[in-house]
């Protein structure tokens, strides 16, 4: 939509403040009275009762970001008053929730390091919006979706939550933990090591010494994470390889959080050598959603609708744990529906133009 001339009702958009008692006194410090964001389609006229679709941002986003000003596309209302406006999809209510936090993101799971954000949006977001608006408050007809970070959030909650949520849709998900986060931990290595203590020398140096400093063996920060959060906390601009290391600490603190370590979780290599912690990395293993299926599928046959698509140029390499999420499902006898198209990670609200009506078929009454 290079031309952007949205028309025809637009529907209101509400902010309401939320003060959660589950993330007051979070691991992080991180703020426990967030704005929410809440869009009614144009038809809300206070009698009727809708289901409702809640957003899972991706990686760095909130649940405003996504009710913003677009300057060649929709934002998320503009596209669902489009799509209910063109006879594609039924009215329904949509939330944004906000759960950023300050390592960037979370994965929307409770983890003892960053906080119950799965808790958050199913004990208190969910029936907080029953409460406050006229939606059908029942799993069956309430759904979620997301890309990437929020993608995953999407998935695993269809796995683990399929009591409060009817269908959900996974954009681009986090998705074979092998490929997608593997390739991408030596450059947070080369990061973190910048913060190292000491800095290191020219000269001789004692491999296997260096490998055992202070719990590195263990997956154990030996000082270079928390001077590494120091500083990117002091700053408003991130470098790429700073975004991408400040990701994975948020991965590994979602993944293998541990109150008795440094920061409150383990890395699965060692900082100073790179080794793989085989121990450490079967805690990632066991949250990747390729693995999670045989565990969740009864879970999963409860759902009324799961979408799943990926651009086949991820340039995270999300396709392959896409197709691979969608074979696992197949072989469980899960329904789904699963489609790849030619793009890659970056800009694709686009594909919500599939996800929504899909969504809305799912719950509608």
């Amino acid at each position: 939509m290079a031309l952007k001339r949205p028309k025809g009702p637009a529907g209101s958009l509400v902010v309401l403040e939320h003060d959660s008692t589950i993330l007051r006194g979070n691991p992080l410090g991180d703020p426990h009275r967030r704005k929410l964001a809440v869009w009614l389609p144009p038809q809300y006229d206070g009698r009727r009762r809708f289901p409702v679709l809640y957003d899972l941002v991706g990686f760095t986003g909130s649940g405003l970001a996504h009710v913003a000003w677009k300057p060649f596309g929709d934002n998320l209302p503009e596209r669902a008053a489009r799509l209910i406006r063109e006879g594609k999809m039924g009215p329904v209510i949509l939330v944004f929730p906000d759960c950023f936090t300050a390592l960037g993101g979370n994965q929307y799971v409770n983890s003892s390091a960053i906080g119950r954000y799965a808790d958050y949006l199913t004990r208190e977001i969910v029936p907080f919006v029953d409460r406050e608006f006229r939606t059908l408050a029942a799993r069956a007809h309430r759904g979620c979706f997301g890309k990437s970070s929020g993608g995953y959030g999407a998935i695993v909650h269809g796995m683990k939550y399929a009591k409060t949520w009817g269908a959900v849709a996974c954009h681009s998900g986090d998705a074979y933990f092998d490929f997608v986060y593997w390739s991408d931990w030596p450059n947070t290595l080369d990061e973190l090591a910048k913060h190292r203590r000491p800095r290191l020398r020219e000269g001789r140096y004692d491999a296997l010494r260096e490998s055992r400093r202070r719990g590195l063996a263990a997956g154990k920060d030996d000082g270079r994470i928390r001077q590494f959060l120091a500083a990117v906390w002091k700053k408003e601009k991130l470098s790429h390889p700073e975004g991408h290391c400040l990701m994975n600490l948020a991965m590994a603190a979602t993944y293998d959080p541990d109150p008795r370590a440094p920061n409150g979780f383990r890395v699965p290599f060692n900082l100073e050598t790179g080794e793989l912690i085989p121990e450490r990395w079967r805690a990632w293993r066991r949250h990747d959603p390729v693995n999670m299926v045989a565990r969740h599928r009864a879970a999963l046959k409860t759902l009324r609708g799961i979408y799943i698509d990926c651009g086949w140029r991820d340039q995270y390499h999300i396709h392959y744990g896409a197709r691979l999420l969608s074979a696992r499902l197949s072989a469980a006898r899960v329904g789904h529906r699963y489609e790849e198209f030619d793009d890659n990670h970056s800009d694709i609200d686009y594909r919500m133009d599939v996800s929504l009506p899909f969504l809305y078929r799912a719950l509608k009454p």
